[in-house]
């Protein structure tokens, strides 16, 4: 655990500091500069509903692949060498896709970009810990805002851009971006020493490295499953709402086309104060489950509003929906404040983030059936808040102030 003694932000830690939101700022360029410019994609290049599926659902599986291989990968090649490797598939992804001939190479060269930017969800986390264990709330807080921001900018600049100077360049100009973010990295990699010297006199002495492989034991910790879970049931509630709330507002709430895309815009927006001070107010609450309940209020209440008075109240109903997503910043805070090492932060990232995707992928296909199947949005929105609900019990568990490491030793001696 950090102590209580604070290091200057910049005392050298300026190339990790730019590494870390660098980095952050181009996470979610790859999902959402492709989708707002598919029609335009389609006039040069065949793309049949199939392989439109295929790249809806890209993000979340190459995100859950990343979960499951990156904590290995983080052991054998070290955070930095991984996160370097990691924004150079993200380069060589985006740069591929926007030259692109076919849908095989676009989907593929997708796909890499995903699995780059995956790695990058998982590994943030723990490099936050490891270069900024005295200040992990701050700049857990930064790197989400950014996070948050990356997914809102391409959506705005993608058709401008597309419309002025052609798809290709839409995609191709976020390439520049990723390549920025290379350079913190070679820089801090050198520096790498002096750095983590000046980390270790901030931390906790008895925060020491646990033995590999910790992740196979994660099954087991009830600490580990409900951060996944709080983590899972955001993702879930985000990827349905980016899938289906503009169509569900202009079916049930009677408003146009235009007026659901700036509603879905107002829910990404009210995202952004919640990432900045959700994780200062966490650090300071003394029981977490406080903010798990409440969004999972807001959340409760917006789906009972949108199912029961969609056309009333609606603004209100969009962003109780999106003061729900403080679920996402809370999650990735917790991962670095309910584990002692570098150790157990990479695999908790990586089980959280791996088994959460996994479960969120098919929230939007499952959200979209129901409406299909029942003509309506009563069952979808039903299934949404069931879904909801599993962040109680978790809640219970995160009041609890324990660490995973000492949760898997406590149930390891079978107290």
């Amino acid at each position: 655990m950090p102590s209580d003694r604070l290091l200057p932000l910049w005392a050298g830690r300026t190339a990790a500091l730019l590494g870390i939101l660098l980095v952050a700022l181009n996470l979610r360029t790859v999902v959402a500069a492709l989708s707002p410019i598919l029609d335009l994609v389609s006039h040069d290049i065949s793309l049949s509903p199939v392989v439109i599926g295929i790249i809806g659902a890209a993000p979340p599986l190459m995100f859950a692949l990343a979960g499951l291989i990156t904590p290995r990968l983080s052991r054998l090649l070290g955070l930095e060498l991984l996160l370097l490797l990691a924004v150079a598939a993200m380069v060589l992804g985006q740069l591929i896709r926007a030259l692109s001939p076919n849908s095989t190479l676009l989907v593929s060269s997708t796909a890499l970009a995903l699995l780059g930017a995956g790695v990058g969800n998982v590994l943030l986390p723990p490099l936050v810990k490891r270069y900024f264990p005295d200040r992990m709330t701050q700049v857990t807080s930064l790197y989400a805002v950014l996070i948050a921001f990356s997914t809102s900018l391409p959506a705005l600049a993608a058709v401008p851009i597309a419309t002025a100077f052609g798809w290709r360049a839409s995609l191709g100009v976020w390439v520049a971006l990723a390549l920025v973010a290379v350079v913190p990295w070679v820089v801090a990699s050198r520096a790498r020493a002096r750095v983590l010297r000046l980390a270790r006199e901030s931390e906790d002495p008895d925060s020491v490295e646990s033995e590999p492989a910790l992740e196979a034991t994660l099954f087991r910790s009830p600490l580990a499953w409900a951060i996944m879970f709080t983590f899972c049931v955001s993702s879930i509630n985000v990827y349905a709402a980016f899938a289906w709330l503009p169509s569900l507002l202009v079916e049930s709430a009677h408003v146009n086309r235009g007026v659901a895309g700036e509603l879905l815009a107002l829910y990404a927006i009210v995202g952004f104060p919640s990432a900045l001070l959700v994780p200062a107010i966490a650090s300071r609450l003394k029981n977490v489950g406080t903010l798990i309940y409440f969004a999972t209020g807001c959340l409760v209440l917006s789906d009972v509003g949108l199912l029961a008075l969609p056309a009333r109240a609606t603004v209100l109903w969009v962003v109780l929906g999106g003061l729900g997503a403080l679920l996402f910043p809370l999650s990735l805070l917790l991962i670095n404040k309910r584990t002692r090492t570098h150790t157990g932060s990479v695999a908790l990232s990586g089980f959280v983030q791996g088994v959460g995707y996994i479960i969120a992928a098919g929230s939007p296909l499952a959200f979209g059936l129901l409406h299909q199947a029942t003509g309506g949005w009563a069952a979808s929105l039903v299934f949404l808040l069931v879904v909801t609900l599993v962040a109680i019990p978790s809640g219970i568990i995160l009041t609890r102030p324990r660490f995973l490491e000492d949760d898997l030793s406590a149930r390891a001696a079978g107290r």
